[in-house]
């Protein structure tokens, strides 16, 4: 009874796991990478990739209201996730030309120009952010009535996301990255410095 009862909830835990929904996103990114390891996706594979479904997406990462590192990081996940449908496309073509002309090729053409497009259109509106971020990537906060230099987000996945993209002055803008983070670094220390003169005081009068 015991070794069955312990079956059943490995058999419950595991069902559990199975039954997570997962975004539409995902599912898609799935198949992606399933048709990665293909050496030439069928056009009914390709059929069932869209980039049309970024609207959920997009409206996460443009709100203001939410954290920047959040938004930031919501950018990176759906550029990446729009350049490996576009390059799926792009390699299926590469390795199969007749795909681009057989009856019904006109949809798998059109998602792919789509797919492009969508990619290019947020690639400037992630970059637009992302250095907007370099450029002020501290904020001023005040603690004991003193200004102090804070990170505006995290260092990490701003650098992350400068990789993502890797423009031409990828280098400068990590750079940059850097220099920021030494600042608040170094803003940190004086908070972090234990007192040594209370003890000594203690006992005098």
């Amino acid at each position: 009874m015991r070794r069955l009862s312990a079956a059943a909830s490995v058999f419950l835990l595991s069902a559990g796991c199975l039954t997570r929904e997962i975004s539409s996103d995902e599912r898609l990114d799935r198949e992606t990478s399933n048709l990665a390891v293909k050496d030439t996706p069928e056009a009914s594979d390709l059929e069932k990739l869209t980039c049309l479904n970024t609207d959920e997406e997009l409206l996460k990462a443009r709100n203001v209201n939410r954290p920047e590192t959040d938004r930031l990081m919501d950018y990176i996940t759906l550029f990446s996730s729009l350049r490996k449908r576009t390059h799926t496309f792009e390699e299926a073509m590469l390795r199969n030309p007749d795909l681009q002309y057989r009856e019904g090729a006109g949809a798998i053409v059109a998602a792919k120009d789509t797919c492009i497009q969508q990619t290019e259109d947020v690639k400037v509106e992630f970059e637009t952010y992302m250095r907007e971020l370099v450029d002020v990537p501290t904020v001023q906060e005040i603690k004991g009535g003193n200004a102090v230099t804070i990170a505006r987000l995290d260092f990490s996945t701003l650098r992350q996301a400068i990789e993502t993209l890797a423009p031409d002055d990828k280098e400068q803008l990590l750079n940059r990255v850097a220099s920021a983070e030494k600042k608040v670094t170094a803003a940190k220390a004086p908070e972090e410095e234990p007192a040594t003169t209370g003890g000594k005081r203690k006992g005098s009068k």
